[in-house]
């Protein structure tokens, strides 16, 4: 088997979004698309200033957003009717298709606030697709633990956890871990996948080639190999993300995520002139 070895490490770019929200982008800087992952932003302040405008009403098309709040409460509302309250540990993954409305907006006035939002491509057979959701509610999610690890599973499985989120196009894997220190999370990763860790806190060796230090908030990007091998050198808590490439041109106008300009002109005129929820 061959070891997953480190490719690339990535300071966060300091950013913001919607209507102010502070937060740290580290897939969708350059960009610097990671097939099929198109964005990934860490959100995370005590600071309500950092974070109390939200997300304001705003359009997507093409592409599936999972949100995974670690600390506090989003409340979520869409052109759909749905509407509902985020909360410590809860996950919303968000398939856009042909387009959808929503905001998310902040449901506390002080406090931490912590969490994920990471875009996820669609193939061109599923971009015009009827918007869909899941909801996975912290005390419903799967968890697997022993002395070692505690491992949250959102998507894929591990040993004989699995998580809400199976039977997908890009087969992806989504697991919440913390490993103890000096302690080892060994995985078997589908050789074909793009595969990344995104570390919370802590210090991790990864694989078995020396590479530069790991601090908190980076993003490691994986070689591709089959045996993924890491030891905590501190005391850590870590995201592992993988998924099939779907292997498609990428055309990008905001919000909305096709394969060609032409499209991208299509879903703007759609929203511009009300033709753009159904």
């Amino acid at each position: 088997m061959d070891l997953n070895e480190v490719k690339k490490i990535i300071i966060p770019l300091p950013t913001s979004d919607g209507a102010g929200v502070k937060l740290l982008r580290s897939i969708g800087v350059e960009p610097n698309y990671f097939d099929p992952f198109l964005m990934l932003d860490e959100f995370g302040s005590e600071n309500k200033n950092d974070y109390i405008a939200g997300f304001p009403p705003h359009p997507h098309r093409g592409i599936e957003t999972v949100t995974y709040m670690l600390e506090g409460e989003f409340e979520h509302k869409d052109s759909t009717g749905g509407k509902g309250r985020m909360k410590s540990g809860d996950v919303q993954w968000m398939k856009t298709g042909s387009g959808i409305i929503h905001s998310e907006m902040p449901a506390m006035k002080e406090g931490r606030l912590h969490g994920f939002q990471l875009w996820i491509n669609m193939p061109s057979k599923l971009k015009m697709n009827k918007p869909e959701y899941i909801y996975i509610n912290a005390n419903k999610m799967g968890v697997y633990e022993d002395t070692e690890k505690k491992i949250k599973v959102i998507a894929g499985k591990f040993k004989n956890v699995e998580g809400a989120v199976n039977k997908h196009n890009v087969e992806p894997i989504y697991f919440d871990i913390e490993l103890k220190e000096n302690k080892e999370f060994n995985f078997i990763l589908p050789s074909l996948h793009n595969s990344f860790i995104y570390l919370i806190n802590g210090q991790l060796k990864i694989g078995e080639k020396n590479h530069s230090k790991t601090n908190e908030s980076n993003l490691i990007l994986l070689e591709r190999g089959d045996k993924l091998k890491i030891v905590a050198l501190k005391k850590s808590k870590f995201l592992l993300i993988s998924a099939k490439p779907i292997g498609e041109q990428i055309a990008r106008g905001g919000p909305f995520v096709m394969n060609t300009k032409k499209e991208i002109e299509k879903a703007i005129q759609d929203y511009q002139t009300g033709k753009f929820v159904k």
